[in-house]
Order: C-alpha cells, then sequence, then structure tokens
C-alpha cells in the first residue's frame, strides 16, 4: 500500500500517461471543484463493443501505473505487472486494463503523476486550494473514473480490481454503481473503515499537525512540513509491513548499540533505515495530499449511506475478497466482515488469501500468488 522498493523487472508493456479534465466536479459532500485534472493510462485494446473493459483502481501511495513501463530503459514496472499484461491472470489480449490517478494523490510531485488537490493551483484565487480544497471520498474517485469512463463511451466494466485503497474504490464501484460492475475483486481490502482503522490512521495524520512548519495547511510559500512528513511515512510504512520483513531486512540488529546508548540524540540503525526511506519518499509527496487521503479513508464506507449489511444488497457483481494472512493494517477481518454481509445477502462471493512476509504489502508484491485465483475467477460468466 505504501512505500514499496522498486526491483528492476522485465515488461512486454510500454504505456503513457494521458489527462483528463473536468471543468467543474461536485463532490459528495455537495463542493465544487473548478478545472479538475487527472492522469490515467490503460494496457491492450478496447473491443468494438467497448465490453472488455476492466479497471484497476489503486492504493493510497499509488498511482495509474499499475503495470508495463513507460520507457523500455525504465527500471521499475508498474506495481502489479506480475498479473497484468499478455498471457498473464488480466490478459492484456483480452482486456482493456484502464486505471486512473486518484484526486489528491499521494505521489503529487511525481512528474507521472497527474492530479488535483491541496497543492493545485485554485483558480479562483491563483493560490494553491490548502485546507481550503473540499474533503473528498472514495466515492468522488469512483465518480472521477466514471466521468472518464463516459468520455470514452465505456457503459459498463468487464470487472474492477484493486488493493488496499483501490479495494475500497472496487467495492464502491460494486454498491454505487452496481449495473456498471459484473465482477469486482479486492485485495488486502475491506467494507468499512471501522473504529479501530479510523484511530489509526489517525496517528499517521498527528506528526504532520504537530510540525510547526505545517502552519495549518498553509506553507506553500514558505518551508514545507518535511520533518512531520517523514515521521507519519515511518508510521505508515512500519504498520504496512510485518515484523518478519523488519527483521529480515536488518539481520545485524543489535538493541544495546553504542551510539543510542551513549546519546540520546541517536537512533538505532533500523530506526535510521526507516527514517531514510520515508525521508526519500516524502520528497514527491505533499503533507496536505496526505491528510486528505487519510480522511478518505477514514470517511469509507461502501455505499456510502447505510450499514454495511444493508449496503451490500445493491451489489450484483461476483466477488473475490483476497486479503493477505498477516497484514496488520486492513486486517483479514475487514474483508471477512464484507464478504460475509455479501454471503448474507445472497451473493455470490469468494474469499482467498495471500501468505507472506510482507504484511499489507503482500497484496502488492506477492499478488502473483492469487494469479491462478484471479485468473479463474475473470473466466466466470457474469450473474
Amino acid at each position: 500500500m505504501f512505500l514499496i522498493i522498486p526491483q528492476v523487472q522485465a515488461s512486454d508493456l510500454i504505456t503513457h500517461k494521458q489527462r483528463f479534465e473536468i471543468p467543474e466536479f461536485t463532490t459528495f459532500g455537495g463542493k465544487t471543484i473548478k478545472q479538475l485534472q487527472v492522469g490515467w493510462e490503460s494496457y491492450g485494446e478496447l473491443n468494438a463493443d467497448k465490453s472488455n473493459v476492466i479497471l484497476i483502481t489503486h492504493f493510497f501511495s499509488g498511482s495509474s501505473h499499475a503495470a508495463g513501463k513507460y520507457a523500455p530503459s525504465d527500471e521499475a514496472v508498474g506495481y502489479w505487472d506480475a498479473i497484468i499484461g499478455p498471457g498473464k491472470a488480466i490478459d492484456t489480449r483480452r482486456f482493456f486494463v484502464l486505471s486512473v490517478d486518484t484526486l489528491v494523490n499521494f505521489n503529487v510531485h511525481d512528474p507521472k503523476v497527474i492530479t488535483t488537490g491541496p497543492a493545485s493551483i485554485n483558480p479562483d484565487t491563483g493560490k494553491p486550494w490548502g485546507l481550503d480544497f473540499p474533503v473528498v471520498t472514495i466515492r468522488d474517485f469512483v465518480n472521477v473514473q466514471k466521468a472518464l469512463l463516459e468520455s470514452l463511451g465505456i457503459q459498463s466494466l468487464y470487472a474492477v480490481a484493486g488493493a488496499s485503497m483501490g479495494s475500497m474504490q472496487a467495492l464502491e464501484w460494486a454498491t454505487a454503481y452496481p449495473d456498471w460492475v459484473p465482477r469486482m475483486i479486492s485485495v488486502i481490502g475491506a467494507g468499512q473503515s471501522d473504529a479501530w482503522t479510523v484511530a489509526a490512521l489517525e496517528h499517521w495524520a498527528q506528526p504532520i499537525k504537530l510540525d510547526p512548519n505545517w502552519q495549518q495547511g498553509n506553507y506553500y510559500a514558505g518551508e514545507p512540513p518535511m520533518a512531520g512528513l517523514t515521521a507519519a511515512l515511518m508510521l505508515l510504512t512500519q504498520q504496512a509491513l510485518y515484523p518478519d520483513f523488519f527483521n529480515q531486512s536488518n539481520p545485524d540488529h543489535n538493541p544495546l548499540e553504542a551510539a543510542p546508548l551513549n546519546d540520546i540524540r541517536q537512533s538505532h540503525q533500523v530506526v535510521n533505515w526507516l527514517r531514510d526511506m520515508a525521508a526519500t519518499r516524502a520528497t514527491i509527496t505533499d503533507a496536505n495530499h496526505m491528510l486528505y487521503l487519510i480522511r478518505a479513508s477514514q470517511l469509507f464506507l461502501a455505499g456510502q449511506d447505510k450499514p454495511l449489511a444493508q449496503a451490500m444488497q445493491q451489489v450484483k457483481a461476483r466477488t473475490l475478497f483476497i486479503p493477505a494472512s498477516h497484514d496488520l493494517l486492513l486486517m483479514p477481518y475487514l474483508a471477512k466482515q464484507a464478504h460475509q454481509a455479501l454471503l448474507k445477502a445472497g451473493k455470490t462471493s469468494n474469499l482467498g488469501l495471500i501468505v507472506g512476509p510482507m504484511g499489507h504489502l503482500d497484496g502488492v508484491t506477492n499478488i502473483s500468488q492469487a494469479a491462478e485465483d484471479i485468473q479463474a475467477f475473470l473466466t466466470q460468466e457474469a450473474l
């Protein structure tokens, strides 16, 4: 979901970022965003009747770069390249696969990301939006995606699939627009943010808000709150991982290190390792954008208008939930809760499992474990 160390891999896909614009967008909360822009990319070809579209909805710190490369010389491939491509579980010889950068995207300073959020210029003032930017929800991310699809003449999906915050979007699609979605895949996901999850997410926001440079979000003309952002990313990263990964990545760890023993201002090597990763990632994100993504995730309730058990009655899709066994962030019970609610509503739902050493991140780095289940699920007829 969060800080992923890219690996050099081969890919059969070359893609490019495209731009989608909406002159005026009304949020779920009834506010207006003018001149909204998001990026998107695709893999495979759209068929004549536009019936082969699979939408990939991305995770909290992700972007629309779900597979392939922008150029053959790129070192890193898209995050789900293991299952998206010719002959893979999501076969681009058959499907037109599309993904969209979210509003308030985490990677706002990445040149390959196009997004509108607090760091964008408010056309009414000529200055960055800051905290005047409206609160946005998972439904808003979905509605922007729907507007893009409609602009391409697409009126329904073959399937929607996403990991983590992307799984929230996938289930929101199936709940809010059931006639669009015959198949839904939720990886490391949830049907709602329960009390535990909302409180856990709030811990990520606090270091930013406590940084004096944050200034209630009005830092764009001065020094950004990089210390707070880095601390927030340290929390986020550790919660997205599992102890096995930490211990394997720091095999020489010794609790009785000389530096922290002799100076309270010094840190253990593992803390420096975590801080260095977070500081590197902080250079392409924005503190306010992170706060808005946190709030969108905290506000998630599939359907956005009734208790989960009732909302699941609206779903018409076949569904597949694939939690990660060692997930400490969106723990497996959250996916099982939505799965069980669907079964109780008389719906067709399946449950798989990814087992690995990376916790929440197994839904990205170990997605190949679920490839056969995903491929088989996509061959099933719609209900």
